[in-house]
């Protein structure tokens, strides 16, 4: 393979970045070639999990070396590789263990015949699990990365970003034209919903990435228009149509930001792509897939309902074109078995030489006699603001509608703009469509909800609703969208374990729909996030210390690690300014709003306090004792300084672009009042200010970002520096604060005994009420037995935290059922319409003299 045997020639140019691991083109030509003597030199083939991991790469490229026919499978999809390792009886397996990756010796030699062009199999997209394979030959994939890189204009500078997986032909296809052109491929598994993917693209100053269409619907989530992505060169699309509004809208975003968009068109039988649009004319011409890759040709051939030279369905020939199909090891001796490939697409040729796809062959049904174009019906659909998936199933149309729907309106508008009746279409609501593993509609899923109603994730959505108070929770919804922080963080994940069981480590930013599939049976033991199981030992240790029972002090100040830990994940999202300061300051409220009502309740009741603690000024105004409420008081004087600096553009813009170096420098600023460079007079008491604390704060922040070995021992080293002899004099508490950030820094989770995590995590979703009002529970027990006064503070802690928990669900439902559209009688005659359903009613009603003509 030319491309592979040309790695060496670009020196140490950057070829590979992993988890800030830098790999140089020389550094990767010397493991592949280390790998390819391990497989051997006699032809074998080699099933290889694809993963965004250094070593699925470099197992790929030493088996395309050595001349070995590789077999690309899902490494996440255990079930996928199993079914092609019965079927194909690979003579050596290169898989994923928990050890770490191990190449797996089926046999000496190989039990194959396999033709001395065969270099890659692949699934098709839409045959996942399925043993039908596309052949694919040195030839092909050579010709079609060189003309990629060609067409896209590659550079040795660009750095590419997998969002999409290397199994997949389009994710394959970004990193052979990347190597092929001397660039550099950064290697992750985040989502674009993840936060930490662009903290990535920003510290690798990634200069392209590529998305199918439900990529992009992501993106529209997630702010990426609003996004500072200084070094993007360009964004390409492919793996299914994008609707042409969607391609002008982000072709004049890419011109207003100074990227361009390349809108692609291919199949897996192809190598990867056919045709590419190029991005001058990506917003006159959005709904064209363009003009041929350099070194293919189109041609129109006659099809049914096609009439003239200029349409019909799309042939495609060139030296990208597969060698032919295998359904079995004795297909894998053929050579090439076509020469054009008919792509099933309906089409047509524009006066200026472009190409636009107006349908599939393959997606026509018969129903009841009649010829249903099912795409058509879907844009129609679309027209009146519904977002639906369309099937033929036997006698029967059946429409798929994301969200929430008036379906007997649905069901009369597809019968009649089909000419069918209205029994013969069958409409099913779900919360999101199925889709395949490379976003793609799956219609066999879809087809499968004609025999009833199908399970959706609804009950997670009413449980998200409940617990955070938004009726407005939907499928697409995550936890951070919703405004989730660090108080509702742990109610959320214990009850979402009892749903779910384990829980992913990206959960807070996983849409619904996605959690709902994602159900994992739980380990023995339960793993507890040290962060969650820090707030349970250090609110237990605070009341301890206050009744007397134990005296382990430092407990608050981990608290406030852990705040800015928090901070970090939840509040410090991709999103723009108002929004980060509308959801900073909600969590801040949640707060705030308790604490000051508790305590003037009780100042109320008891007199003990004085306007100063009801208000929590102690602090801002200087006084020199520390209140029983001084915690919080810092707490909220911090929450509210960084929100409101990090939503002011210029400093958001450069938390995005160095997410771990602000903090760091937050932490070295805050240093001036921890060693009284600049502040107060020394006392006792300074430990208790806000400003003096401020860097126990940054600390937890700059450990949310530490996201490379590097980093988090940097953050480590700070801690050990910083804080012994924080407490003058006071080892003890030195150390226990150590042990708390260090922990917090470099342990993500620790496993303890299913006992303790389901005692710890309501202490930890309880620390704020228990921290108010067990002042006012264990004197009065304290007397009798100061072990009972702590379970006694606890006790009344966690009951006004599950109250309130209860409240606030019941409040959130109340909401969800006033907000719900009320059912339309069936004997009203009068039909109400939204703003977006009256425009697509009447697009309908203009439309009508000419359907039947389309019907036809």
């Amino acid at each position: 393979m030319p491309f592979v045997a040309d790695l060496a020639s670009h020196g140490d140019r950057a070829a590979l970045c992993a988890d800030d691991r830098r790999i140089s083109y020389a550094e990767l030509a010397a493991m592949v070639e280390r790998t390819a003597r391990s497989l051997g030199t006699g032809r074998r083939l080699v099933l290889v999990e694809g993963g965004n991991t250094v070593e699925s790469v470099v197992t790929y490229l030493a088996a395309l070396s050595a001349g070995h026919p590789v077999l690309l499978v899902a490494g996440d999809n255990a079930e996928h590789r199993d079914a092609l390792d019965l079927a194909y009886a690979p003579d050596v397996i290169a898989r994923r263990t928990d050890g770490g990756w191990l190449l797996d010796d089926c046999r000496d030699g190989s039990g194959h015949e396999l033709h001395p062009d065969l270099a890659l199999l692949l699934s098709t997209s839409g045959s996942t699990g399925s043993p039908k394979l596309v052949r694919l030959s040195r030839r092909n994939v050579q010709a079609n990365a060189a003309a990629i890189a060609r067409y896209l204009g590659i550079r040795p500078a660009d750095r590419a970003v997998t969002t999409l997986p290397l199994h997949y032909c389009y994710g394959l296809s970004i990193l052979n034209s990347h190597l092929l052109a001397g660039a550099a491929v950064v290697l992750t598994d985040l989502s674009v919903t993840d936060g930490r993917f662009w903290d990535l693209v920003r510290r690798q100053r990634v200069t392209t990435f590529g998305g199918v269409p439900y990529t992009f619907e992501l993106l529209d989530r997630v702010g990426f228009a609003d996004m500072d992505l200084p070094h993007l060169r360009y964004v390409t699309q492919a793996g299914g149509r994008l609707h042409p509004d969607a391609v002008r809208r982000y072709a004049e975003l890419g011109q207003r930001r100074g990227w361009d968009l390349f809108v692609m068109y291919g199949q897996t039988e192809a190598t990867a792509r056919m045709a590419y649009l190029p991005p001058e004319l990506a917003q006159s011409r959005p709904a064209s897939i363009g003009v041929p890759v350099p070194g293919g040709a189109f041609e129109l051939r006659p099809a049914p309902g096609c009439a003239g030279p200029d349409t019909g369905e799309l042939v495609y020939s060139g030296p990208n074109v597969m060698l032919g199909y295998a359904t079995s090891p004795a297909d894998l001796g053929l050579g090439a078995t076509i020469d054009r490939l008919h792509t099933g697409d309906l089409a047509r040729r524009t006066g200026d030489g472009l190409f636009e796809i107006i349908g599939r062959c393959s997606r026509f049904g018969k129903v009841f006699g009649l010829r249903l174009d099912l795409d058509r019906i879907e844009d129609h659909l679309a027209g009146g603001g519904i977002t639906a998936c369309c099937v033929e199933a036997g006698d029967a149309l059946v429409v798929a509608v994301q969200g929430t729907a008036d379906v007997e309106r649905v069901r009369e508008d597809a019968a009649r703009f089909c000419g069918l009746p209205s029994h013969a279409v069958r409409v099913r609501t779900v919360d999101a469509l199925p889709r395949l593993g490379n976003g793609k509609p799956d219609y066999a899923a879809v087809r499968a909800l004609a025999a009833g109603t199908p399970s959706a994730p609804r009950d997670l959505v009413a449980l998200f609703a409940g617990v955070l108070g938004c009726p407005e929770a939907t499928a697409d919804s995550t936890f951070v969208s919703l405004g989730g922080d660090s108080l509702s963080y742990v109610t959320m994940s214990v009850r979402l374990e009892r749903v779910l069981g384990r829980l992913p480590a990206d959960w807070p930013t996983t849409r619904i729909a996605d959690l709902a599939a994602a159900s994992v049976p739980a380990r023995r033991g339960r793993a507890v996030e040290t962060g969650v199981l820090l707030r349970a030992v250090c609110i237990v240790l605070v009341v301890a210390g206050h009744t007397g029972l134990l005296q382990v002090l430092g407990g608050a100040h981990v608290l406030l690690a852990v705040a800015g830990f928090n901070f970090a994940r939840f509040t410090l999202t991709d999103t723009p300014a108002a929004p980060r300061l509308r959801r900073g300051l909600r969590s801040l409220a949640r707060i705030a709003v308790p604490s000051v009502a508790f305590i003037a309740v009780a100042t109320a009741v008891t007199g003990l306090y004085d306007m100063r603690d009801v208000l929590l000024t102690n602090d801002l105004l200087g006084t020199r004792t520390a209140g029983r409420f001084w915690f919080i008081e810092c707490l909220c004087y911090l929450l509210l300084a960084v929100t409101v600096l990090t939503s002011c553009p210029p400093v958001l813009r450069l938390e995005r672009r160095f997410a771990f170096a602000v903090p760091v420098g937050l932490v070295l600023l805050g240093l001036l009042t921890r060693y009284q460079i600049v502040g107060d007079e020394p006392g006792p008491m300074r430990i208790y200010s806000a400003h003096t604390v401020f860097w126990v704060f940054a600390l937890g922040w700059a450990a949310a970002r530490a996201v490379t070995p590097a980093r988090r021992a940097l953050v480590a080293a700070l801690v050990l520096i910083t804080v012994p002899g924080f407490f003058a004099g006071d080892h003890r508490r030195d150390w226990f604060v150590v042990a708390g950030l260090v922990l917090l820094t470099l342990v993500p989770a620790i496993r303890v005994p299913a006992v303790i995590g389901h005692v710890a995590v309501p202490l930890a979703a309880a620390s704020l009420p228990i921290y108010l009002t067990h002042w006012h529970v264990y004197p009065y027990v304290q007397p009798y037995s100061p072990a009972l006064a702590l379970a006694a503070s606890l006790a009344v802690g966690v009951g006004c935290w599950w109250l309130s928990t209860r409240l606030a669900g019941r409040s959130a439902d109340a909401r969800r059922a006033r907000r719900a559209p009320t059912m339309r009688s069936s004997t009203s005659p009068v039909k109400s319409y939204s703003r977006t359903s009256l425009r697509g009613e009447i697009r309908r009603v203009t439309a009508g003299s000419i359907s039947p003509i389309w019907r036809q």
